[in-house]
């Protein structure tokens, strides 16, 4: 019996344990943490062993192949003695596609992927389709591989999640945009993180669509790279040749395979991202024979993703909005874009070798202050220290809402928009997000 080692047991480990015992496999997880009381329920229930709080060598060094977290880095020691003695290492996601034939709707980029993820499983839905939610949001790939019999999966893939993807194929890949990202663990070598995002694209057949930003600079620099053999639907701000959808006279026009249109602002979501994250869905949808009256409404009837430009309240004539998935300055660009008024901005956390020359003159235009949430602000103090803008330090969530409440005005508004990681005060970017709004509902 082959034997399979999981490293990790958050979401995609524990479903890909379930699935690689079902399958036969001498299964063993391993977790350098704590395992959280429902995914050990999930392991003892099936009887299968695991351990946490270390890595036993002997149990691990001995795998016929390895299935390892998103989240552990390629250069944690147990990884660099697995390569050097030739043991394939595998992602969740590549371990579960070799078990189904469903058809892979698949969505990455530095921006957006979450949204444009919920908005094709939405419309899908909404045309009575039997289709899974996966990847980075939902129930793992694995898990329900294992436990249901979906014949569509959209599912939300990190450059983490494709550096360990090999064979897998999607039949619908959507790359949204590449920004900087995750520099630190690519060597802070721009082109290792670009070349991780067109992984995505790899193994696709002339029957398969490949949907992307035609306006990306850096999507358009690399396209020619990769030998792409699917039919591209490239999506744009203004028409041009060969374009799949864009925008004319406040319009959102569709030109392939069905051709149809509809007014942005029957558009459930605002703002310009929002405008491309609705056209990689449309294309999805008509790619996949979904009828233009159903992808017309749910686009229309999108409810928007938590954590994402999510408006909490109001109080005291001052909006408060949860952007705690900006992890990226690129994404809080795109936030303080989308403001109508002056902006207290709550920024900080695990810096990822951001350049905050990108939101620079945003800052400058649409801030009326800002606040430094993280443990060490010192890089933040020294890019907008000169800025001339009142700042305040901040090393708790309570804190940091407070300064915003003492230092916007009515009118304005308050965003948590970090483009940083949160792991320095909180557990995640929901942690953070849920943190704020706790903290909001309580002034």
């Amino acid at each position: 019996m082959a034997r399979i080692v999981i490293l990790g047991a958050g979401e995609s480990g524990a479903g890909a344990a379930v699935l690689a015992q079902k399958k036969g496999f001498d299964t063993f997880v391993s977790d350098m943490s704590l395992i959280k009381d429902k995914y050990k329920a999930m392991l003892n229930e099936r009887g299968i062993q695991w351990e946490e709080g270390k890595h036993t060598e002997e149990l691990i060094l001995n795998a016929d192949e390895v299935i390892k977290s998103p989240g552990i880095p390629n250069d944690a020691p147990i990884i660099l003695k697995l390569k050097n003695q030739g043991t394939p290492i595998i992602s969740e996601i590549e371990f579960a596609g070799r078990y189904t034939n469903a058809k892979m709707i698949c969505i990455t980029g530095s921006n957006g992927k979450t949204t444009t993820t919920s908005l094709i499983y939405h419309i899908f839905k909404k045309a009575g389709l039997n289709v899974g939610l996966a990847g980075n949001i939902g129930q793992s790939l694995a898990y329900q591989v294992a436990e249901c019999n979906y014949d569509y999966y959209v599912i939300e893939l990190s450059s983490f999640q494709l550096d360990n993807m090999y064979k897998f194929h999607a039949n619908i890949a959507v790359l949204m945009n590449i920004t900087p990202d995750h520099l630190d663990r690519y060597g802070f070598e721009m082109q290792n993180y670009v070349d991780a995002k067109f992984r995505i694209i790899q193994n696709q057949t002339d029957d398969d669509a490949f949907i992307f930003w035609n306006d990306d600079p850096i999507i358009q620099k690399e396209l020619h790279k990769y030998g792409i053999h699917g039919q591209y639907f490239p999506f744009a701000e203004k028409n041009e040749e060969g374009v799949a959808a864009f925008t004319e006279e406040n319009k959102v026009y569709f030109t392939r395979p069905i051709a149809f249109n509809m007014e942005q602002e029957e558009l459930a979501l605002t703002g310009t991202h929002n405008l491309f994250n609705s056209m990689a869905a449309g294309i999805s949808a008509n790619i996949a024979g979904i009828r233009k009256e159903c992808i017309r409404e749910a686009l229309n009837d999108f409810k928007g993703v938590e954590h994402r430009l999510e408006k909490v309240a109001r109080v005291k004539g001052v909006d408060y909005i949860n952007d705690s998935k900006a992890t990226n300055v690129n994404s809080c660009w795109y936030a303080l874009q989308s403001m109508k008024t002056k902006t207290v901005l709550i920024l900080g956390g695990k810096d990822k070798g951001n350049d905050y020359n990108e939101i620079a003159d945003l800052v400058k235009e649409k801030c009326s202050g800002l606040i430094f949430l993280g443990l060490h602000n010192e890089k933040l103090h020294d890019f907008f220290g000169n800025f001339g803008l009142p700042i305040v330090d901040a090393q708790s969530m309570p804190d940091a809402v407070n300064a915003a409440y003492n230092m916007a005005k009515k009118g304005e508004t308050v965003l948590l928009s970090p483009c940083c990681a949160s792991f320095d005060l909180f557990k995640s970017y929901e942690d953070r997000g849920d943190q704020f709004k706790e903290c909001v509902r309580n002034l």
